[in-house]
């Protein structure tokens, strides 16, 4: 990443009180970017944004991205040059329960932000997070790559999808002719201290260690390509120094994943977890039915290594100790974002490999 080219950009960041971009928020901050984040309140409490003081040294805008008045607004007066979008409904089994909550964040909500920055002369880039779970998932053990077909069998993966689609089709049809780039970034599950989110594995493992309650698991076979969240946000924002300087040639689909090794089974990363931590722990099967969930997904970063020289930095052996760390000194009561600023202190010295 380059500093420089960061230095005073103004950037506009959706989803800023989130475990993500809370997170690519602290980065941006460390780069000198000039930013305005936009997001509902905090999903859970303890949250990273409170707690490593993330609304600091930015401007903090609280509201919902499914209004579209609120966020026409708020670019109008932020003037980016560059956007991120993150403001999601991010979870799998929330999309079956509210299906028509997750598709209007995910869709509609990416609609309203695209409208705003139609009418934003100054904008030159946009970044939409989507998902690896985008994609249709056949359940093989091959890699997924960014020509593959899209699809989704529950909510949340479907809007994902649909989420690719709206951005091909306004990239098409409004933003290649005014010069603003666009591309989509599909990260794999993400880890990171600072997680309280609810069904989310991490968080789940450590509430159940502090807790002496057994982790019950709905399905410890089931393969993720697991990676520390400040992995793919550093693809991002390179992603977004390409789209800034070479446009069009950037302007498409894009998987931040971590090496093929460390696409794990969920019981091992249990086990390994626990191990870090050093605790009573231990799981069992949930034995009650649950909504479908993938059981094999890989994702292929092979276009982000080629041409964006990007590359994983951490292992997930030492992202998992990362997340312990970070627990542990959170628990401990110490300053949470000098904390976070010096874990990405230490991702960003970290060799690639």
């Amino acid at each position: 990443m380059n500093a420089r080219f960061w230095q005073g950009k103004r950037v506009f960041l959706t989803g800023h009180t989130g475990f993500k971009g809370g997170w690519l928020a602290l980065m941006l901050v460390r780069l000198g970017a000039n930013i305005t984040g936009f997001a509902l309140s905090p999903p859970t409490d303890p949250s990273l944004f409170d707690l490593a003081r993330v609304g600091r040294d930015m401007r903090s805008v609280i509201a919902d991205i499914r209004d579209a008045e609120k966020i026409l607004s708020a670019v109008r007066e932020a003037r980016p040059e560059i956007i991120f979008h993150l403001a999601a409904q991010p979870l799998v089994r929330q999309s079956y329960d509210d299906p028509m909550e997750t598709y209007a964040t995910n869709v509609m909500g990416l609609v309203h932000l695209f409208e705003a920055a139609r009418q934003c002369d100054p904008a030159r880039v946009i970044v939409v997070v989507t998902s690896d779970k985008c994609y249709e998932n056949r359940e093989w053990l091959w890699r997924y790559r960014e020509n593959e077909a899209l699809g989704g069998h529950d909510p949340y993966s479907s809007s994902k999808a649909c989420a690719e689609l709206v951005t091909a089709a306004y990239r098409d049809a409004f933003f290649r002719a005014r010069n603003l780039h666009v591309a989509t970034a599909r990260a794999g599950n993400v880890i990171g201290g600072g997680d309280w989110g609810k069904d989310r594995l991490v968080p789940d493992v450590l509430r159940a260690i502090v807790s002496g309650m057994p982790l019950r698991l709905r399905n410890p076979k089931a393969v993720r390509p697991w990676q520390h969240v400040l992995e793919p946000l550093s693809g991002y924002l390179l992603l977004a120094e390409k789209l800034h300087e070479a446009g069009e040639a950037y302007a498409s689909p894009w998987n931040f994943g971590p090496a093929d090794e460390d696409a794990r089974p969920v019981e091992w990363l249990v086990k390994r977890l626990a191990r870090d931590w050093e605790g009573q722990f231990s799981w069992e099967i949930d034995p009650r039915a649950h909504p479908h969930e993938a059981h094999e997904l890989r994702l292929d970063a092979t276009q982000a290594r080629l041409r964006l020289g990007w590359q994983p930095r951490w292992r997930l052996e030492t992202a998992l100790s990362r997340v312990v760390d970070w627990q542990r000194a959170w628990r401990a009561g110490q300053d949470m974002r000098e904390f976070t600023l010096s874990q990405i202190a230490a991702f960003e010295a970290e060799p690639t490999e």
